[in-house]
Parts: C-alpha cells; sequence; structure tokens
C-alpha cells in the first residue's frame, strides 16, 4: 500500500519517516520529498507499506510529529 504524508516537519529524514511508520507494520520504502534545486524538504511524502497500512493510516492522521500535525491517506494515482 502507497500511503501519503503531508504536512512533514522540515527537519524530519526518510529514516525519521520510516521509523514513524514501522511502528504499525513493514516498511518497505520511506521518502520524502525535496525541492530540485534547493534540496530542502517540499513538506510530503510517501510511505511504501507490504502489510499494516490501514491500521497506519488509522493511527497516525492527525497525530503531533516533531510539533507538525501529520495529514496521512492513502495515496492517489499520479
Amino acid at each position: 500500500m502507497n500511503i501519503y504524508v503531508g504536512n512533514i516537519s522540515w527537519g524530519l529524514s526518510d529514516q525519521d519517516l520510516e521509523n514513524v511508520f514501522a511502528e504499525h507494520g513493514t516498511v518497505t520504502s520511506a521518502k520524502i520529498i525535496t525541492d530540485r534545486a534547493t534540496g530542502r524538504s517540499r513538506g510530503f511524502g510517501f510511505v511504501e507499506m507490504s502489510d499494516g497500512g490501514e491500521a497506519a493510516i488509522e493511527s497516525l492522521n492527525g497525530t503531533e510529529v516533531d510539533g507538525r500535525e501529520l495529514v496521512v491517506n492513502e495515496s492517489r494515482p499520479k
């Protein structure tokens, strides 16, 4: 399951994001999207999970991580 994560704190790394979701299932990948020109986080990312995706969405949507309230839902195709 591919999960969209929005309102991510600027200081969070890919590994930090993976650790947050790992408590709810098996994380295949976690990637915070960065600006190509500056390399700075754009404030959102994607987490891919092989199991526990629904539980992670329910548990983490609206929770505060590093001072920001996460927006977590199933990612839509491009």
